[in-house]
């Protein structure tokens, strides 16, 4: 799939499929651009492009690479739209050939490995959450270095053959690097980021916001301008300032769009004019917003909702302030965009687009940080029911005080970019492992399991669904209901983080239980691995109740028809075992028998006679 308006520089799409052809890989190229946004009509080009070719190999996505704003959405990418489009059609057109999408500049492979394309991060967000919706669809993520070469044309085929030791991975003139997260290391000095002046905070009056504002005040800042939507009018605002100027600090409440560029540079203005006596010397965009969604219910609108207050209020922030001598310029990010959220598609996208920010101004000589945090306890965007089930997913919210400290350190140690999180990953890496392999954390110890052989886990797999659907035809109608409701109790308390499946009450709706999109998903990949089934990733919300999700796999293990034909064929095959036993049993051999032996003999003829009667 190319971009429409053929990006800029020295690579572009017809480069790469020209290259990709010299080295023999055979391709059907389809250009997609930005006013392709009707899914069943992509789909159906999509087919007819493969015409009799049939279903592909593999499927590569240059959409990326075009950054031009969407001429209907300002704040997304035309390259980031076009790919979301480019996901869906694929699923309507039946095709789960894994896809691989392409960027160039979106990462760094070290300090000399300058990151040119923040907004081509966003895909590499996007692709963590398609990575556990759509395990059968999704191959992964490459970057290209600035400038290909018949080398880098030939790492790229052997990356879009499986052989490039990952998912993620960034084509350099030094080789291919696969991504990994590993421990920044205790080794840190004690020095702190030491707040002065005017600090402006985005989001200032929402948890997080508020909590880093206390947190900055007791440890001296003067003047803090704390930014939201409704500024004054927010509640609890009036209360945060009073608390905040008895704690010492100097306390402007502050009513702006920081995604209105022209807002925002009145707001900074008022803060850096004239007459001002304590200067800006730190920006913290806190601000952001929430809209849960699989990427098949992702619409350019709810998109553009979660990427207006967090990625284009970052980019103006970044813009506006760039000649100011700032000490510090912070992004709070979310874990989201570094191993994938289901349900979280464009939350992650723009966490995603965060860190790469402030990897791109550390390149630049500017002050950058940005923080993929887990939860933090004490308010924000999650909190309540979702914050109770991370903690027992292994990813309890991280405690704020404790959160600001690292925040300081992080700062002040001129890190860029640094993942802070209290996590289980023995308990928080098999929910993203579940249905394939997650070699993103292959370096950490304790994850265990997330780089296992994807043929051998495949294998595993259709046996446990043969085995399982061999004990359904051996049962009742009535035991095979209550074994799969059992399956779906079991499977659901452990998406949920219960110990026991108890906690599932098989007529209760899911939705009261607290599932969510990304509960959701993870159900619905336990249930895939354990029925060999490829279930959609909206299952509970078609199928509210653990009784109604019985019926739909049982339906699909064993269609009416196929059902009654395996129940004759072990009927048969039983009455063959009894007729065998009789036959070889002399009148004097049934006389000595004992009087266990005779009950297992009629035992067998009963559960034969009833199993026949069931069947007809």
């Amino acid at each position: 799939a190319e971009a429409g308006p053929v990006a800029t520089g020295p690579v572009a799409a017809e480069a790469i499929v020209a290259g990709l052809a010299a080295l023999g890989v055979e391709t059907v190229p389809v250009r997609i651009g930005a006013d392709d946004t009707d899914r069943d009509r992509l789909a159906t080009r999509i087919t007819e492009a493969l015409g009799e070719a049939g279903a592909p190999g593999g499927v590569v996505s240059l959409l990326a690479l075009d950054e031009a704003p969407h001429p209907e959405h300002r704040d997304i990418p035309t390259g980031f739209a076009t790919t979301l489009a480019l996901l869906r059609a694929l699923g309507d057109a039946g095709i789960d050939a894994p896809l691989w999408c392409v960027t160039r500049g979106a990462v760094s492979t070290g300090g000399a490995d300058r990151l040119g394309a923040p907004a081509q991060a966003l895909v590499w967000g996007l692709g963590g959450a398609v990575a556990l919706e759509h395990p059968q669809r999704w191959g992964g993520l490459i970057d290209l270095p600035g400038s290909l070469d018949e080398g880098s044309l030939r790492a790229l085929a052997r990356a879009l053959g499986g052989r490039g030791g990952g998912e993620q991975l960034a084509i350099r003139a030094s080789g291919t690097l696969a991504r990994r997260l590993r421990r920044a290391g205790a080794g840190r000095s004690g020095e702190r980021w030491q707040p002065r002046g005017t600090v402006l905070i985005t989001g200032g009056t929402g948890g997080v916001g508020a909590q880093i504002a206390r947190g900055l005040a007791d440890e001296g800042a003067e003047h803090m301008v704390l930014v939201s939507r409704r500024g004054p009018r927010a509640p609890g605002a009036a209360e945060l300032e009073a608390e905040l100027t008895e704690r010492g600090a100097r306390v402007t409440v502050a009513a702006c769009d920081v995604a209105d560029r022209e807002a925002l540079e009145r707001l900074l203005d008022s803060v850096t004019g004239d007459g001002v006596d304590l200067p800006l010397t730190a920006v913290v965009h806190a601000a952001g917003a929430l809209d849960d969604a699989t990427v098949d219910a992702l619409t350019p609108e709810r998109i553009e909702a979660v990427l207006r207050p967090k990625v284009a209020s970052a980019r103006h922030l970044h813009e506006l302030t760039r000649a100011l001598d700032l000490d510090a310029f912070v992004l709070i990010s979310s874990i989201a965009g570094t191993v994938g959220a289901a349900g979280q598609g464009n939350y992650a996208a723009a966490s995603a687009y965060l860190d790469a920010l402030a990897q791109r101004r550390r390149a630049d000589g500017l002050p950058g940080t940005s923080v993929a945090w887990s939860a933090w306890a004490g308010g924000g965007m999650i909190d309540g029911e979702v914050a109770d089930q991370l903690r027992r997913r292994g990813a309890p919210p991280i405690d704020g005080a404790r959160a600001l400290e690292l925040l300081r350190q992080t700062v002040a140690h001129g890190d860029g970019f640094l993942v802070a999180a209290d996590i289980d990953w023995g308990r928080f890496a098999s929910a993203l492992s579940a249905t394939r392999p997650l070699p993103l954390l292959a370096d950490l110890p304790e994850a265990g399991g997330t780089g296992q052989d994807p043929a051998g886990a495949e294998r595993e797999e259709a046996g446990g669904a043969a085995a399982l659907r061999t004990r359904l035809v051996e049962l009742s109608p009535a035991d095979r209901h209550t074994a799969l409701v059992e399956l779906v109790s079991e499977q659901a308390a452990a998406a949920l983080g219960y110990a026991d499946a108890g906690a599932v009450e098989s007529g209760r709706a899911f939705k009261e239980l607290g599932f969510d999109s990304l509960t959701a998903v993870d159900l619905r990949n336990r249930l895939n691995a354990a029925t060999g089934l490829r279930l959609p990733v909206t299952l509970v919300f078609d199928y509210p109740t653990a009784d109604d999700l019985a019926g739909l796999l049982r339906e699909e293990l064993l269609p009416s028809g196929e059902e009654s034909a395996d129940v004759d064929t072990a009927a048969l095959a039983e009455l063959d075992r009894v007729q065998s036993t009789l036959a070889a049993l002399e009148l004097d051999d049934i006389e000595s028998a004992t009087d266990d032996e005779m009950f297992e003999l009629l035992d067998g003829m009963f559960e034969l006679l009833g199993r026949d009667l069931t069947a007809s």
